[in-house]
C-alpha cells in the first residue's frame, strides 16, 4: 500500500484524473491552505512559514534559490505580478551588495573564502546580510536568478531600470572571474565544495537567457560594451557545456571520495524547470534518480546524505540541526549508520511529475501520463494530516526522516519550495487533462 499521511486527501487521489477531478483536487488544496504562500511585505518568501517554536531552524530567512523556484511557479500559473515583485526585491538586494561581485571581479577579495562571495541567504525583511558563517559559495543560486530575471525580460514581462541593467551586466563578469565551470561550490545542498554539474548547468541556463537579452537590440547591449560582448558570453556558455559533457550524468567526478558523486537529485532541475538537458542524458538522469534515490515516501538528495539522519532530533540539539557543516561533514555523517536510511525529500516527486508531464505533452504516450500521475500522487500523499502532533495540517513538508523506525516529517513545515513544485505539478496535470 502506498505511503500516505492524510485520509481526507486519499479520497481525492485517483489513478487517472479527469479535468473535473483535478480541478476539484486543486480547489480542495486551495481551501485547506496547502497552496497558500506567505510572503514578506516586499514580496520575498521565507524558506518556510514556521511558528516561533521553530525559529531555531533559520528557515524564516530568505534563500535566493528557493525564491526563484517559488517565483517561477507563480509565473507559470499566470501570477506575473508576484513573480516581478519578487525578482525586483532580489535585484534590490543584489544592487545593495554589488561590491560582493565587484571585489571578486577586481581581485580584491578571495573567492575561496565563502563569506566573501555574494550571500545567498539573508534577512528578507531588512535586505541585510547575516553575520553567521554560511556556505555562500553557491553558483546555482546566482545562476537561477540570472535565468529567471532575463527570461521575464526576454518575454517582455519585466522592464528593467538602469540600475537593474547595470547589476545584471555584472553577473557574467563574476562567473568569468571565478571560472564557474571548474569552480568548487557548495551547490544546492550547501555542503562540501566540489565541481558540481547541477551548479554548472544552472549557470549555463542563466547565461543562455542573458545572451538572448544581449543579442536583442536594446539597453543591455549598449550598457555592456566591450566588457561583456556576445562572444564573451558565448565562450562562457561553451566552457560550461564542455564541463557538463565531461561530468554528466554524474554530479561530480572528482577523484576525492568526499566529493565524487554519481547520483544527485539536484540534477533533476536541469530537466525541469530549466530544460537545458535533453535526450539520452536527461533520460539517464531521470532513471538514476528513480532507481537509486527514490524511496517509499520521497526522494533522497544523494546516497549517504546524513541531514536528518534517523532519530536526528534525539541526537542533535536544535541549534546543531541546521548548522553550517560545509567545512567538515564527518561528525554529521556518523549519524547515518545504515545506507538507505537517508531522509526522503518532498520537493522531487512533483518535479518528476512535471518532467513526465512534459514528455506526455510532446508525445501523447499513455505511459508518460501514467507516470506523471503516479508522481503527482506520491507528492500528494506527503501532505500532512490533521492528526499529526506538532504539525499544521494540510501542509507540504521539507522531508520525512526515520524517528523510532517510522517515517515522520521534520519541523520545516510548510516548506514553500515544496508547495511551489506541487502547484506546478497540479497545473501541468490540469493542462494535460485538456489534451
Amino acid at each position: 500500500m502506498p505511503f500516505s499521511t492524510n485520509r481526507q486527501l486519499d479520497a481525492l487521489i485517483r489513478p487517472r484524473y479527469s479535468l473535473g477531478e483535478i480541478r476539484a483536487l486543486s480547489a480542495f488544496l486551495e481551501r485547506t491552505g496547502t497552496l497558500t504562500f506567505t510572503s514578506l511585505p516586499n514580496g520575498l518568501f521565507p524558506a518556510a512559514a514556521l511558528g516561533s517554536e521553530n525559529s531555531y531552524t533559520g528557515y524564516s530567512y530568505v534563500w535566493v534559490r528557493d525564491n526563484i523556484h517559488i517565483t517561477h511557479a507563480h509565473f507559470k500559473i499566470g501570477r506575473t505580478d508576484v513573480a516581478v515583485r519578487t525578482l525586483r526585491a532580489l535585484m534590490t538586494y543584489f544592487i545593495k551588495y554589488r561590491n560582493r561581485f565587484l571585489n571578486i571581479i577586481e581581485g580584491t577579495a578571495d573567492p575561496n573564502i565563502p563569506m566573501n562571495r555574494p550571500q545567498i541567504r539573508f534577512d528578507g525583511n531588512s535586505l541585510e546580510e547575516l553575520s553567521e558563517k554560511w556556505a555562500h559559495a553557491q553558483n546555482d543560486a546566482l545562476g537561477y536568478f540570472l535565468w529567471l530575471f532575463c527570461k521575464l525580460m526576454n518575454e517582455e514581462v519585466l522592464t528593467p531600470g538602469a540600475d537593474e541593467l547595470n547589476m545584471l551586466a555584472i553577473f557574467p563578469r563574476y562567473f568569468e572571474a571565478i571560472r564557474y565551470w571548474q569552480d568548487e561550490d557548495s551547490g544546492h545542498w550547501e555542503e562540501v565544495r566540489k565541481i558540481s554539474a547541477s551548479s554548472i548547468g544552472v549557470v549555463v541556463t542563466g547565461l543562455t537567457e542573458f545572451r538572448k537579452a544581449l543579442v536583442a537590440a536594446g539597453p543591455l547591449r549598449n550598457l555592456c560594451g566591450s566588457l561583456t560582448t556576445v562572444d564573451t558570453v558565448e565562450q562562457l556558455i561553451e566552457s560550461g557545456q564542455a564541463a557538463l559533457a565531461n561530468i554528466l550524468p554524474s554530479e561530480c567526478i572528482q577523484p576525492d571520495p568526499s566529493k565524487q558523486r554519481r547520483y544527485d537529485a539536484a540534477l533533476l532541475f536541469l530537466l525541469y524547470p530549466l530544460q537545458i538537458i535533453e535526450g539520452q542524458i536527461a533520460d539517464q538522469i531521470l532513471a538514476d534518480v528513480t532507481t537509486h534515490l527514490q524511496g517509499e515516501v520521497g526522494v533522497r538528495r544523494y546516497l549517504g546524505d546524513s541531514y536528518w539522519a534517523p532519530d536526528y532530533k534525539k541526537k542533535l540539539r536544535p541549534a546543531e540541526r541546521t548548522a553550517d557543516v560545509s567545512d567538515d561533514l564527518s561528525s554529521r555523517n556518523r549519524l547515518l549508520s545504515v545506507a538507505g536510511q537517508e531522509a526522503q525529500w518532498c520537493i522531487f516527486d512533483s518535479d518528476i511529475s512535471c518532467i513526465f508531464g512534459l514528455k506526455f505533452k510532446s508525445t501523447r504516450l499513455p505511459d508518460y501520463l501514467a507516470k506523471q500521475t503516479d508522481y503527482l500522487n506520491r507528492s500528494l500523499r506527503q501532505i500532512t494530516a490533521p492528526d499529526q502532533p506538532g504539525l499544521p495540517a494540510f501542509r507540504c513538508p521539507e522531508l520525512y526522516y526515520l524517528e523510532a523506525g517510522r517515517y515522520v516529517s521534520n519541523d520545516h513545515v510548510p516548506l514553500l519550495w515544496t508547495q511551489a513544485n506541487l502547484m506546478l505539478a497540479l497545473k501541468l496535470m490540469e493542462d494535460n487533462c485538456r489534451l
